[in-house]
């Protein structure tokens, strides 16, 4: 299969708190020694690793060092790395955005890139005019967006917002029409940087969904950065993990996303394998859970969303109906039940007996502390009378960095919201 993008050595170096060198004789000594000898820029050699969490002597750092790899064509890749690993650099290179220090990169074909919310809009100017801008920046004539118009204002859901400036936008809005544009408009290769965590879920799978299109159905490559491992791993087949600057690991996006979990030493129990010693109640067995994950990170803060994954075996092929539940516990005092999380009711679709849910605890507003997580599986109404298919205590955990307090409507120093509301995929 034919390379789609090939990066070469790439490297790009900041000097912290300023723009050049710092003073003009410096400045000067970098252009004689660059364009006149044809040496290497002096300054590069003093560099260091662009660890966030550290102060470091010199004013100089790599925010990408030395990144060499390759991507096919038709690809999904996904880039993966903590804040500050160089994710967005690597992509702003690719996009011509800002040039590399040293290295190259070969891209075969017109890039669309969506890096940040509104990236290239006028505030002034409305949505309609937005999109002949945009397209025109990414190389299409006139007639060319025409004729994708109102493909690209119904994927967007700004209809009635489309004459209207884009300032007066939200930025989910904002979000939306621009990858709207930016997907519709035949790019071979389309970059997407961490935006769509803006979005709503709705479009957030609407968007997933294209991407998968525009790589499985029309053979284009798709670079996609996100937080969100679920997505990554749903929409991805490839990963590359970055690391202050570096490539750590290359490969399947599973093995990636594994060592990038196991990587943050914080990332404690984060996949539960369910056995007997986490039943403490008598269960009817005809649904049971097979094992639980956390797939958002294990710091949230109180306003995040938490996402896990819960593997169910049917036992009874009879059972078409069910509840599942996820109880939040607070383990700093003595496993005091602090918020549950109901969904609707549940139908069997599968063909088989095994089904995997991705559950997600909406802005669960949980005070600063330590949290585990308690599923049942449920028939009947759990408000009103039900049995227990199963029910598994202390699954997965996850800690509460910071709290907004004034986003709380019941609040208690060990206490969130009692209702948690909750969104479920399978």
């Amino acid at each position: 299969m034919a390379t789609a993008i090939e990066f070469n050595n790439i490297s790009k170096i900041y000097r912290l708190g300023t723009v050049s060198t710092g003073t003009l004789a410096h400045d000067i000594k970098r252009w004689w020694t660059v364009n006149v000898q044809h040496k290497e820029d002096p300054y590069l050699k003093i560099g260091e690793t662009n660890d966030r969490s550290s102060k470091g002597e010199s004013e100089y750092v790599w925010a990408l060092k030395d990144i060499d790899f390759k991507v096919e064509q038709g690809d999904v890749v996904g880039i993966i790395g903590k804040n500050g690993a160089g994710k967005s650099t690597l992509l702003k290179i690719l996009s011509k955005v800002t040039a590399p220090t040293t290295g190259s990169i070969r891209a075969r074909g017109r890039i669309g890139s969506l890096l940040e919310v509104g990236t290239g809009f006028h505030p002034e100017m409305t949505g309609r005019e937005n999109i002949y801008m945009n397209g025109a920046i990414l190389g299409m004539t006139k007639q060319e967006i025409g004729r994708k118009l109102d493909e690209i204002v119904d994927f967007s859901g700004c209809e009635r917002y489309i004459d209207t400036p884009v300032k007066r936008y939200s930025s989910g809005m904002m979000v939306r029409l621009g990858f709207a544009v930016a997907a519709h408009l035949d790019p071979e290769i389309l970059v997407v940087d961490e935006v769509l965590a803006v979005g709503d879920a709705e479009f957030q799978k609407k968007a997933i969904g294209k991407m998968q299109d525009v790589s499985r159905g029309e053979g284009r490559t798709v670079l996609f950065v996100s937080h969100n491992m679920a997505a990554v791993k749903n929409l991805c087949k490839r990963g590359v993990l970055l690391g202050n600057g570096q490539v750590q690991l290359m490969g399947s996006v599973d093995n990636v996303v594994e060592e990038y979990l196991k990587a943050n030493e914080t990332q404690v129990r984060d996949i539960a394998r369910v056995t007997e010693f986490n039943r403490v109640i008598e269960v009817y067995g005809d649904l049971e859970i097979m094992e639980v994950s956390r797939l958002s990170p294990y710091k949230v803060e109180s306003t995040d969303d938490v996402v896990i994954s819960v593997v169910v075996k049917r036992n009874n092929p009879q059972i078409k109906n069910f509840q599942l539940v996820v109880l939040v516990d607070n383990t700093q005092y003595e496993g005091r039940r602090v918020g549950m999380s109901i969904s609707p009711q549940m139908v069997w679709e599968q063909n088989g007996d095994i089904a995997t849910y991705e559950v997600t605890l909406k802005e669960h507003h949980c005070a600063k502390g330590t949290f585990s997580l308690t599923i049942w599986l449920c028939s009947g109404d759990v408000t009103n009378s039900f049995l227990h298919y199963d029910a598994v205590y202390g699954t997965v955990t996850f800690e509460v960095d910071s709290y907004n307090r004034s986003q709380i409507i019941e609040w208690h120093e060990y206490w969130g919201n009692s209702i948690i509301p909750m969104q479920i995929h399978n």
